[in-house]
């Protein structure tokens, strides 16, 4: 029986452990902290948490166009984070429950590999016959004066009171959201973002969409803008903006530019492995320069998302046992819990610029969408086409359920469909999903609910 040895209990860890063994390995888990990794304890889980509870804090106190009248709503933050705890204890357990039903063998302790190459797990050999690195990843910290009083996605998630105002610096997904959050619960927040745009990784237009709401909703948002040093006294950050340096005032900051794998625990080069600055290099086969050792998720310095971890642990895992998988990231969403939500798949329209693709693109509002009306929802469907034959290359939404309408745009951009395909589809009425089809039909001029204005 082979025996397989994962290094991580994560998204892709446990993933991989469980594919694994379901091919019939002997599977041992290592894990130095809670089954789950980031994305259930400290990220993707406890974060949706805390945004559902400022979506339902938010509509209700503007519930009156609707007809619900709430008075005096408050807030208990306790609840809402005895809540968010309760859930990630469901879910870990749960994750625990898997491993037993697998029958892997868990492995509580950190591995590293001894100088010569075994790998150890607290000083003990950990032998394997093949090996899947699954390690994660942790919140990345730039060099600025007085960063080391800041917030990093963790701490944030472990507030005991709303602050007054926070000031995040990074406008990416986590900042975005954590704006979201915390301006939805009262505090005045400031986004610090260095590009030209929030969200730079998605689809710029789209980006204005949230960028708009954000600020219909009290929170500054700052881009083009370099923190240059964070003071205790009085608390503010000192960043340059538009040439000049000006302050923001905040109880809280919280740091949110990116992360960086974490391997530095692991001593690879003990063992040989090649890795770019702590990132380990890999094929498409999540193979590394060993043909018995892989690794997946975060540590590969890839895109660094739970669903991107699990694919490519059964990539990982089925390989490892003798078949031959194939890691491809087309189908890969985007997706950021915002409210609006925002999810995207393909390429993006700058991306199909670079390319010089012949493109053609079809939009349709939500504002012409019944249910989207219904829910008070606003927003756009943006599907990107080849101009010749049609076959989706991208699709982003802003609105209601947007993270779950997007993986039918998956779907279509995995099986290679064509906008002619998508609309000889019937979709339900009325739904949201309606507004994929008439996209679609935007991009061809024959939209039934808008006005067209050409192909």
């Amino acid at each position: 029986m082979t025996k397989i040895v994962v290094v991580g209990g994560g998204p892709g860890g446990y993933v991989a452990a469980i594919r694994a063994a379901q091919l019939g390995a002997e599977v041992t888990l290592v894990e130095k902290d809670a089954l789950g990794g980031t994305c259930l304890n400290r990220g993707c889980i406890p974060t949706k948490a805390l945004l559902h509870t400022a979506e339902l804090y938010h509509d209700a106190q503007n519930g009156e166009s609707c007809g619900v009248v709430a008075r005096e709503v408050t807030l208990d933050f306790a609840k809402a984070q005895a809540r968010k705890d309760a859930l990630v204890d469901q879910l870990v357990g749960g994750v625990n429950g898997l491993m037993k039903a697998n029958k892997i063998n868990v492995v509580r302790g950190s591995a590293s590999f001894a100088p010569g190459g075994a790998l150890t797990v607290d000083g003990k050999d950990m032998p394997f016959d093949k090996l899947i690195l699954a390690t994660g990843s942790v919140p990345a910290m730039p060099n600025i004066p007085g960063i080391d009083g800041c917030l990093d996605s963790t701490g944030a998630l472990s507030l005991d009171l709303v602050p007054d105002s926070m000031a995040v610096i990074g406008g990416g997904v986590v900042g975005v959201e954590m704006a979201t959050i915390y301006s939805a619960l009262g505090s005045r927040v400031t986004i610090i973002e260095a590009q030209s745009e929030i969200l730079p990784m998605m689809d710029l237009e789209l980006a204005k969409i949230i960028r708009a709401e954000l600020e219909k909703r009290g929170v500054t948002v700052l881009t083009g803008a370099t923190a240059l040093a964070i003071e205790d006294d009085p608390a503010c950050v000192r960043v340059m903006h538009n040439g000049a340096v000006v302050t923001v005032d905040a109880e809280k900051t919280l740091v949110s530019v990116g992360r960086r794998a974490d391997t530095q625990s692991l001593c690879l080069n003990n063992a040989g492995i090649r890795h770019d600055g702590g990132r380990i290099l890999v094929d498409e086969h999540q193979r590394t320069n060993f043909p018995n050792i892989y690794a997946i998720g975060d540590c590969t310095g890839g895109v660094m998302l739970a669903h991107v971890a699990s694919a490519q642990g059964e990539v990982a895992a089925e390989n490892a046992m003798g078949h031959h998988a194939l890691y491809c990231g087309k189908t890969n969403p985007s997706c950021v819990y915002t409210n609006p939500e925002f999810a995207g798949v393909g390429l993006t329209e700058e991306e199909a610029t670079s390319q010089n693709l012949d493109y053609i693109i079809g939009r349709f509002p939500l504002m012409a969408n019944g249910k989207a009306l219904i829910t008070g929802g606003l927003g756009v469907v943006k599907i990107i086409a080849g101009k010749k034959y049609g076959e989706i290359l991208g699709v982003h939404i802003v609105g209601p359920r947007a993270t779950d309408l997007i993986a039918q745009a998956a779907l279509s951009i995995g099986v290679e469909m064509t906008l002619d395909e998508v609309i000889a589809t019937i979709y339900a009425h009325p739904t949201i999903s309606e507004a994929v089809r008439e996209a679609a039909m935007a991009a061809q001029g024959r939209a039934i609910h808008i006005p067209n204005r050409g192909k």
